[in-house]
């Protein structure tokens, strides 16, 4: 699979939007996937109560965002992996933030069905989570051409649209029939 280790920062004012959003509420668990400088970690720690999990392979981004963890006495509340974010368990998340290219969304989606407890939310800046029905979509338009962003809102499992859920009733479904067709057709 290809990694991209590309930094983009999404703008305070975004973060903050996804967090509110997500209805992030004190004592909750979040996880940031590619948490970068830790922003949407400090932000959710600070204003919300939550706790919070970032994911980075960015080895000085890692190095930085733990320095201004620590700083600001946070390192109780806050830790940072280095790592790759397809390898982290994300069972224990409540809410689960990202900001990544739509490639890598859509290679976590089935991590996520797999990982995710009910009730937990996802929530991506600018790129939407393919298959699945949002929650909610915030969009914000600054009036210039690269000022336009977009934050979408996933609940588990109502969101979920899953191929496979469907498929398995669909085969449930099918055995049935074959099962009643049987039944009827062997007396």
């Amino acid at each position: 699979m290809l990694r991209w280790n590309l930094y983009v920062p999404s703008p305070l004012e975004i973060v903050r939007t996804m967090l509110e959003l997500t209805e992030l509420k004190p004592g909750e668990l979040l996880y940031d996937l590619g948490s970068g400088d830790g922003r949407g970690l400090i932000m959710a720690v600070q204003d919300f109560g939550a706790n919070a999990v970032g994911v980075e392979l960015n080895e000085n981004l890692v190095k930085s965002s733990r320095e201004t963890v620590k700083g600001l006495n946070l390192t109780d509340r806050i830790q940072i992996i280095r790592g790759d974010l397809f390898n982290v368990s994300v069972s224990k998340a409540d809410v689960v933030m990202l900001y990544l290219f739509p490639d890598m969304i859509n290679q976590l989606k089935l991590k996520f069905e797999k990982e995710l407890k009910d009730g937990a939310r996802v929530v991506s800046h600018d790129y939407s989570i393919s298959g699945w029905n949002p929650t909610k979509i915030e969009t914000f338009n600054k009036g210039r051409l690269f000022n336009k962003h977009a934050v979408f809102l996933y609940k588990i499992p109502s969101s979920l649209v899953s191929v496979t859920a469907n498929q398995k009733k669909k085969c449930r479904l099918i055995k049935f029939y074959q099962f009643l067709h049987e039944l009827v057709h062997c007396r």
